[in-house]
């Protein structure tokens, strides 16, 4: 077991987002892993946000991350007496809001490691001001994508040892190709293959894409049905761009899932035609199942959904190479299957949880001199 001294780390997390998406996902595995190592974790978040409840379920230790931008100074304080008492050796930060508070608080308590997370390939509004809760506040930077990583390096002129890139580590007993295939009921007798996309929907997300490209291969005699997993701020727009569409008896918004592996063992297709992106965890999940991946060639993607060896991609945006790559998966099943398989192999290979833990854990060990 890592430890400082003859001791167990340390760490806490700090999130200022409601949500329970793949970046939620990515902190709660990272404290139910270290706490599985022996180590002791701790969480900063709103007292309404889901993480917030999954860590009093779990008894971890908390702090109430306050929200109104009033209580800004009175926070920090508050945030740096309870580090102080948590005796914290790793701080890691991940959005904004806590980024600022917490990272300053870090630094008011002497935590001897502040590590900012950066989990999407977006650009940064004043990177001027930015800098601080990268550079300043945080003595590493971890990425989910090497590309992501290259843009702050150069964004901050950071120099290569300060900005790591480490994908969110799947789950292989979880997200396995044997097991259930959940069932989807669609509103209406459909039938076709079924493609599915899934996480927070939000524009960026490429829903409106994956729909356009549906009406051209129902248009061009191949009709496919579509599940749609998560909720998100786009809802509305993406429901009303289906139904422009005329695809209402062919897709399926069904929420939040928590039996996210049935839903991949029941897919012939995952869509993930996102306008940007890192490293998505839902791909390297797919690629665990076995399930066959259409993606957009952006940001991190390239680098798990390799063409012609893991998965096929598509331009960002464009329906039409959407729907071609999707309609070559489907038919050329030998080529699929081979894809599928050595993707499972990446998977096995380089982003299982136990490599993200002991990728994380060879910083501490570098920034904490234990190692």
């Amino acid at each position: 077991m890592a430890t400082t001294g003859n001791h167990p780390w340390r760490i806490v997390h700090s999130e200022a987002s409601l949500g329970w998406g793949g970046q939620e996902r990515r902190i709660w595995s990272e404290l139910v892993g270290f706490r599985t190592r022996g180590h002791v974790v701790g969480l900063v978040a709103p007292e309404n946000a889901r993480l917030f409840a999954e860590a009093a379920r779990h008894e971890l230790p908390r702090l109430k991350l306050a929200q109104p931008r009033w209580t800004f100074p009175f926070a920090v304080a508050r945030t740096a007496v309870w580090l102080r008492g948590f005796r914290a050796h790793v701080v890691n930060t991940h959005s904004s809001r806590d980024g600022w508070i917490v990272g300053l608080a870090a630094r008011l308590a002497r935590t001897p490691l502040v590590i900012r997370s950066r989990h999407f390939d977006v650009p940064v509004p004043n990177p001027w001001l930015s800098r601080h809760v990268y550079a300043t506040l945080a003595d590493q930077l971890i990425t989910t994508s090497p590309k992501v990583a290259a843009d702050f390096r150069a964004l901050f002129g950071l120099p290569e040892e300060r900005v790591t890139a480490i994908a969110t580590g799947v789950d292989l007993a979880k997200f396995s190709p044997s097991g259930p295939k959940a069932v989807v009921n669609f509103p209406s007798e459909a039938a076709g293959p079924l493609i599915g996309i899934i996480g927070v929907i939000r524009r960026a997300k490429g829903h409106a894409v994956l729909f356009e490209a549906m009406r051209q291969l129902a248009d061009a005699g191949r009709s496919v049905r579509c599940v749609v997993v998560g909720e998100g701020p786009s809802r509305a727009a993406a429901e009303q761009c289906m139904n422009e569409r005329g695809l209402a008896r062919h897709v399926a918004f069904v929420g939040e899932r928590d039996d996210v592996p049935a839903i991949l063992r029941g897919l012939d297709v995952l869509a993930i035609p996102s306008l940007h992106e890192a490293i998505p965890q839902v791909g390297l999940q797919a690629l665990a199942t076995k399930t066959p991946v259409v993606a957009s060639n952006v940001g991190g993607i390239p680098s798990i959904i390799r063409p012609g060896e893991t998965g096929r991609l598509c331009l960002p945006g464009d329906a039409a190479s959407l729907a071609a790559a999707l309609r070559e998966t489907l038919t050329d099943t030998a080529t699929t299957q081979a894809m599928c398989e050595r993707g499972r192999a990446l998977v096995e290979r380089e982003h299982t949880v136990e490599v993200m833990l002991d990728q994380i854990e060879a910083i501490y060990r570098r920034k904490l001199g234990t190692g």
